[in-house]
């Protein structure tokens, strides 16, 4: 079944759409979960939270690319729910976030500066070359460890590290260019 083909289930309120969504994208959901939370149990919370906000935002909304749209949602859910367990347990920040502490500033405060951060930070990475933009996609959008990348790419964890390494130092550049202060 064809995305439009779901996305108008959702919008005829028919329970199949969950199904569907299910069947097609589930392996994809779970997985993205599972890197950021670790555990089945949590990953599996995160998903079934995913096809509740699908519901519910299903209509209004009616996304070109259910696949990018499911996986979005269900990323930010999984990153609340360890950003939520972090504080519980110590307070700190996800390992992720730190990897990018150096190289991106704050976007609290103003939502002006985080929309142009926001603006910003695509810019950087629709202009990045293809393999560095899937590196660095698959690091801080999917929370694949490097291991993951590296047996997915056919390159060795210290190449994945070392591209990691350049795209994060280019990026600081980036938006100091921008005139974000890092």
């Amino acid at each position: 079944m064809t995305d439009r083909e779901i996305v108008e289930l959702f919008w005829a309120r028919s329970e199949r759409a969950l199904e569907e969504t299910e069947q097609k994208y589930g392996p994809l959901c779970r997985g993205v979960a599972r890197r950021i939370l670790g555990g089945e149990e949590e990953a599996a919370e995160a998903v079934n939270g995913t096809y509740l906000r699908l519901w519910n935002a299903i209509p209004p909304r009616r996304p070109e690319s259910l696949k990018a749209y499911a996986a979005a949602v269900c990323r930010h859910l999984a990153l609340d729910m360890a950003d939520r367990r972090a504080a519980r347990k110590r307070g700190g920040t996800a390992a992720l976030e730190a990897e990018l502490d150096e190289c991106v500033p704050d976007p609290a405060g103003d939502p002006a500066d985080a929309l142009a951060l926001r603006e910003a930070l695509n810019g950087f990475v629709r202009a990045l070359p293809d393999r560095a933009r899937v590196i660095f996609l698959r690091r801080y959008w999917y929370a694949c460890t490097v291991a993951e990348i590296a047996a997915s790419l056919g390159m060795s964890e210290s190449a994945v590290t070392s591209s990691l390494c350049r795209t994060r130092k280019s990026l600081k550049k980036h938006l100091e260019k921008e005139g974000f202060t890092v």
